[in-house]
């Protein structure tokens, strides 16, 4: 290699997504959120349905020629059981949660989505089943979906998502701006803050809400085989480790579970643990438990003309 073409190499440009400029954490304007409260916290509850004997899925055990009935069985375990478990303890401790919904749901066990609209949750959009990815379709196919899923909650729960996660957080370059341009007002896809980041998109202005790919059980208990025990106290650290450095800035932080692998009985019993922890802070006043959505609007709020 000349000298020229190696200097050439230690200066180019790397590609970009031209979404948002960085911008480290200590060179931002300062708020609070509401009740001047400093940590902001919600669940993002995961309920989805995947395809029999076909497509993705996350799996308990090695996965099997199709149809792979030991792991569908076990994510189906989530809606049938797990996810009713859940909503009690969430129901025990008032606790609202962002639910993440496929919209398969409303074919397969409506009544599940239901109950959690009928407690004030935030629907927000998850794609029609986890059994398929984004960055597999074209871009008409995904802005398809975006606006079929928009409109079948809005039809079915009576109001349309602001927000969205792909399954399987998989995005194509066109993305962020097909959200925007469908009338989506924020995106959970992006683990790359602590607080909320405003993204350019040809669509207009959508937030970035912090959605956690550390502190959310399929890598952490699936992926990483971490016990319940140890997520669980996982969860109470990263909270009080938050809600110290919130000192300095205002945080967001999310729990992202699924009813498959939390909703299990012995999983539940730590995860009633660590919920209780963050029931008496936001009892306390220290934290403000909250729903993504909620945020959104809160930046919206902060920062006028912002948002979109």
């Amino acid at each position: 290699m000349s000298p020229a073409s190696a200097s050439d190499m230690a200066t180019r440009l790397l590609a970009g997504h031209g979404l948002f400029d960085f911008q480290g954490i200590h060179h931002r304007p300062d708020y609070c959120w509401p009740g001047g409260r400093r940590l902001a916290v919600y669940l993002g509850f995961n309920l989805e349905h995947f395809a029999f004997g076909e497509g993705l899925g996350a799996n308990l055990g090695p996965a099997s020629p199709q149809p792979d009935v030991l792991n569908y069985a076990w994510r189906e375990y989530g809606n049938r059981v797990g996810a009713w478990r859940c909503l009690e303890l969430f129901d025990a401790l008032g606790l609202p949660t962002g639910t993440l919904i496929n919209t398969a749901l409303y074919d397969h066990c409506p009544e599940l989505v239901a109950a959690f609209a009928a407690r004030g949750d935030e629907l927000i959009g998850h794609g029609h089943t986890n059994a398929e990815r984004q960055a597999d379709m074209t871009e008409p196919q995904e802005r398809e979906l975006l606006a079929a899923c928009r409109a079948r909650i809005a039809e079915c729960s009576g109001t349309a998502p602001a927000g969205w996660l792909s399954p399987w957080i998989s995005e194509s370059r066109a993305t962020p701006h097909l959200l925007a341009e469908t009338g989506y007002r924020y995106t959970l896809n992006w683990c790359h803050d602590d607080q909320p980041v405003r993204m350019r998109t040809r669509g207009g202005p959508l937030w970035s809400i912090p959605y956690p790919q550390e502190l959310n059980d399929i890598p952490m208990i699936i992926a990483r085989q971490m016990d319940s025990k140890d997520f669980a106290q996982m969860v109470i650290d990263n909270t009080d480790e938050m809600l110290e450095q919130s000192s300095r800035q205002p945080l967001v932080m999310g729990i992202a579970l699924h009813p498959y692998i939390v909703g299990q009985p012995y999983r539940l019993r730590h995860l009633r643990r660590a919920l209780e922890h963050l029931a008496r802070l936001r009892d306390d006043g220290r934290i403000w438990f909250t729903t993504p959505g909620a945020v959104s609007a809160h930046m919206n709020e902060v920062f006028p003309g912002a948002g979109a």
